[in-house]
């Protein structure tokens, strides 16, 4: 971030806002962000209200050309997004653009991902499969290099294909889904898991595609069916 000393406030909430904003910031770099992005994420996010260039300048220290570089890349993680009206930021001059965060948590993990992936996994499938070709076209001599890239092209597109789960999911099924992973104990994950693994990748995909082509009301009934005696002796179980 630029070395420009914040306006000074005696709001014991701005204070909190930003001091918010430059932790936000610190940690930024870990989710692939810039700092000064993510600090201002961060402060708009608490905020609560449509804020101006100048305003976010002011509040964390930032040059002019900082700020909108900020902001800007914000608008293309989906982080904030131009509020429908312009705003007057206590300045002279026509009201300026205001900008105002993506208040659903959900729906800007949902952007977000779909930008890291957009940025990092698209780039880079494209890049081993050439090296592929070229390492099978070489012959018998790279045959071990063929081998490794073929297996880490296949990891790239299968974690490609998990990441796009979320990013094809709208925010409040997302929520559902992390609320439904909250509920489970910590041996019931482990099952789960065991399950996975002993199962063949058919069988699972082939379970949630007749899962998903049922109604929910089928799908509920099917859910209260699951641990009644009837059925667990019928599939063998005590």
């Amino acid at each position: 971030m630029a070395a420009i000393q914040p306006v000074p406030v005696a709001d014991p909430s701005e204070d909190i806002r930003r001091s918010f904003a430059r932790a936000w910031g610190e940690i930024g770099a870990a989710w692939g962000v810039a700092p000064s992005t993510a600090a201002v994420q961060g402060y708009i996010l608490v905020h609560g209200g449509p804020l101006t260039e100048p305003e976010v300048r002011r509040a964390l220290g930032l040059s002019h050309r900082a700020a909108s570089i900020a902001l800007r890349e914000c608008e293309d993680w989906g982080l904030v997004r131009r509020a429908d009206t312009p705003r007057r930021s206590g300045q002279r001059g026509p009201a300026a653009v205001a900008w105002e965060a993506v208040g659903d948590h959900w729906e800007w993990f949902r952007r977000v991902a779909a930008a890291r992936r957009e940025r990092e996994t698209d780039p880079v499938l494209p890049i081993i499969e050439r090296c592929v070709a070229q390492a099978r076209a070489a012959g018998s001599g790279a045959a071990e290099l063929e081998r490794r890239l073929s297996a880490l092209l296949d990891f790239v597109h299968r974690f490609d294909r998990g990441v796009e789960f979320f990013v094809r999911g709208d925010a409040r099924a997302i929520e559902r889904l992390f609320l439904s992973m909250d509920g489970l104990q910590r041996d019931t994950v482990d099952r789960l898991w065991e399950l996975v693994r002993t199962l063949e990748p058919d069988e699972v995909s082939g379970a949630l595609t007749a899962l998903a082509k049922l109604p929910p009301a089928a799908v509920r009934r099917l859910i209260a069916l699951a641990d009644q005696p009837v059925l667990r002796r019928l599939l063998g179980l005590r």
